[in-house]
């Protein structure tokens, strides 16, 4: 039996099919394209793919509890499994996504449509249907463990209330929220004020939200979006778009966008200053995106592949200013990435934030005395962030000038923003 390629059951059994991957340590982006791939997904299906996908990984701590109460066992097939949480997840989802019968209908669908899952077609529909017969309670059960509550795995939890004990409730929230698409406007091919009428004129409302930050109301592909093609405008988070000007650039400057991909980072500093940009990465797939958002916005620069631990990429030139967005376990960014919750564990972060050590440190000894160094981070926890920053200054005795520091990730009406953390190290002239 095939399914059509426009049906919801077309789109669960894609969903399931990426979760297990996500299950098994696949990033959420590498799982939709690789199951996009193999089920030769058209266009036209991919988008309720990889919504019901994002909108799974929000609420999987619930369903898992929920599938826990359900069965007297875990189903031995993941992929069946995954199939039941995000059909719980759509189920319990108090927008309703999609009509209740018309979940259970698709789901057992999908699961006969597959040679592998036929079998337990008959367990789908009843799981289901038990839990809209016994949803209010079931709910109440799974929503005693924080787990379910939050959505969040515990260990998550537990180091958010310890890090942030006046705060972690908000930011567990905003990250079940979904992400605002945000645009940052060419300073060089125009004006805020300009573009929002630009805006208008198409019936997109948006709002500004910084001195260069426009936030769309209702998401929009980026191929929709006016002048997105033509470089007048850039997707990136409002708490991105603190980067460039922290880095107090002068014409004819030296400078290196270290652990630069995709960048986003890297143009930005291009549209605030006529500079010299060296723009390195250590992945080179994830370099030619660089050169895609250069070539977008009619810029050039300095593509290098290379480890930022070690100076092996270096011609022997310091540089005038570095920005060092440094890898880290991206808990600052989890409502764009709600996979991340899933996959991180609690080690990740002093083994990142090792990492980000060694990156620091070699790159201090790239730069000019008295040039500027902006440490940034994605990350919410202070040893990726505050600690970090900390323990640098006492190795290296730098000055530390002012700037935002960590930011907490908010999802208020115009003060919407990501999880960054910003520290801005001025190197001793002697």
């Amino acid at each position: 039996m095939k399914i059509a390629t426009d049906s919801l059951a077309f789109a669960l059994d894609g969903a399931a099919r990426a979760l297990t991957l996500v299950s098994a340590g696949t990033s959420l982006p590498a799982a939709l394209n690789s199951t996009f791939d193999s089920l030769r997904a058209p266009p036209s299906a991919r988008g309720a793919i990889q919504d019901i996908s994002y909108r799974s990984m929000r609420s999987w701590g619930l369903s898992s509890e929920l599938m826990d109460l359900l069965l007297d066992a875990p189903p031995q097939q993941e992929r069946l499994g995954s199939l039941l949480r995000i059909s719980l997840g759509l189920l319990a989802d108090a927008s309703k996504p999609y009509a209740e019968h018309t979940v259970v209908d698709q789901a057992v669908s999908a699961c006969a449509a597959d040679r592998e899952l036929s079998r337990a077609k008959g367990v789908v529909n009843a799981v289901l249907r038990r839990f809209l017969r016994e949803r209010d309670r079931l709910l109440r059960t799974a929503n005693a463990a924080e787990e379910a509550l939050w959505n969040y795995p515990q260990w998550w939890i537990d180091k958010l209330r310890k890090d942030w004990p006046n705060q972690w409730e908000d930011i567990l929230q905003t990250g079940n929220a979904r992400p605002p698409l945000t645009l940052r406007v060419n300073r060089r091919l125009g004006g805020v004020e300009e573009y929002l009428q630009l805006l208008s004129q198409q019936q997109l409302e948006a709002t500004q939200l910084g001195p260069w930050a426009v936030r769309l109301t209702q998401p929009t592909p980026v191929s929709d979006i006016p002048g997105f093609l033509q470089g007048r405008v850039s997707v990136q988070d409002a708490a991105a778009q603190l980067a460039a000007p922290l880095m107090q650039l002068e014409p004819g400057m030296r400078v290196l966008d270290a652990c630069a991909a995709p960048g986003g980072k890297s143009v930005h500093l291009l549209e605030t200053e006529d500079i010299s940009l060296v723009a390195l990465d250590n992945d080179k797939s994830r370099l030619a995106r660089v050169a895609d958002n250069l070539d977008r916005l009619g810029f050039k620069a300095e593509l290098l592949c290379g480890d930022a631990r070690h100076k092996d990429w270096w011609d022997g030139q310091l540089f005038d200013r570095i920005l060092a967005d440094v890898p880290c376990t991206a808990s600052g960014i989890v409502r764009r990435h709600p996979d991340i919750r899933w996959l991180r564990r609690p080690e990740d972060a002093r083994a990142l934030a090792k990492l980000g050590s060694a990156i620091l440190d070699n790159l201090w000894s790239l730069l000019r005395p008295g040039g500027l160094m902006l440490f940034v981070t994605c990350s919410i926890w202070p040893e990726e962030s505050e600690l970090q920053a900390e323990a640098f200054c006492q190795r290296h005795s730098c000055v530390r000038l002012p700037a935002p520091r960590q930011l907490a990730p908010k999802s208020a009406e115009g003060d919407d923003h990501d999880g960054l953390f910003y520290a801005l190290l001025q190197k001793p002239l002697f």
